[in-house]
């Protein structure tokens, strides 16, 4: 492996360090958009059992904010309780929006490799390609340099897309389960709301 990097050349440790850091985001986001950790599946219930036997305190909204991403949407609406339906609602979406941006936390980042690390790879492929012009000179050309600078480009051409496939796979993956974690919360936050209000007109 290290024979490979040296055959590659420094450009490889630009696409190298972005690899650790996609690898990194990738292991991150697995662990923590696990549906059971977002959206804990008895949590609704429990709230509105709480709900209907009154015993809603400071202390058990603080414990349900606290819980997972769906348990502080319910707590925003735990805490507007006694509010009319259209605050109770605006809280909820404020709640949303920061839970959107927590569940959304490094995706950009991981986004940005994807399309980085291609870009990264024709950078490394063109110093090769500099080094093969260099390796030219009036008694002719120098087989070492000329290797070298062949390697450069090739390695840093396929270096830079193995990374990037599957950062863009994993990119989409979790921006749709993030979108689908989005509607999901929504759904529940609404059912909540028809709980305490009443069903819809």
């Amino acid at each position: 492996m290290f024979a490979i990097i040296q055959a590659a050349g420094w450009p490889i440790w630009f696409l190298l360090i972005a690899s650790i850091i996609a690898l990194s985001l990738i292991i991150e986001r697995l662990l923590y958009l696990r549906r059971v950790q977002i959206l804990p599946p008895k949590l609704l219930e429990e709230v509105i059992r709480v709900y209907h036997n009154g015993k809603i305190t400071a202390e058990v909204v603080q414990k349900l904010d606290q819980s997972s991403p769906l348990g502080h949407v319910l707590a925003a609406a735990l805490r507007n309780i006694n509010a009319p339906r259209e605050i109770m609602k605006e809280a909820i979406e404020e709640a949303g929006r920061g839970t959107a941006h927590t569940l959304e936390r490094f995706l950009t980042t991981l986004g940005t490799i994807a399309s980085l690390a291609p870009l990264m790879g024709l950078f490394g492929t063109i110093v090769g390609m500099i080094e093969i012009f260099g390796a030219q000179n009036a008694a002719g050309a120098n087989p070492a340099q000329l290797a070298h600078g062949i390697s450069v480009a090739l390695y840093n051409t396929a270096f830079g897309i193995a990374i990037a496939m599957p950062a863009l796979v994993f990119y989409r993956h979790f921006r749709a389960l993030v979108d689908s974690y989005i509607l999901d919360m929504e759904q529940q936050a609404v059912k909540f709301v028809d709980v305490v209000h009443g069903a819809r007109k």
